[in-house]
């Protein structure tokens, strides 16, 4: 069964943006991924995966999340991709 997680917009811990577009199963290992486009640059896509994506980060000693759902609308000054 696949896990659960939100289509839409995710700001990563150091700040950027991206958007998650759906999970994907790797074919060898059947382990869940996260699809995901960039929302700067050249807007690519990217693939990491599901455990980590959703997984935490410590910085200054303080654990949080290293992507956290900003919601389904594009945030306020992220440029939409073509």
């Amino acid at each position: 069964m696949a896990p659960i997680l939100s289509k839409g917009f995710y700001r990563h811990y150091k700040g950027r943006y991206y958007e998650v577009l759906d999970l994907v199963r790797h074919s060898e290992s059947e382990e869940w991924h996260v699809l995901y486009r960039t929302c700067y640059g050249d807007f690519s896509l990217w693939v990491r995966p599901f455990d980590m994506f959703t997984g935490t980060v410590l910085i200054d000693g303080v654990g949080q999340q290293r992507f956290a759902y900003v919601g389904n609308q594009h945030p306020e000054g992220v440029v939409a991709s073509n």
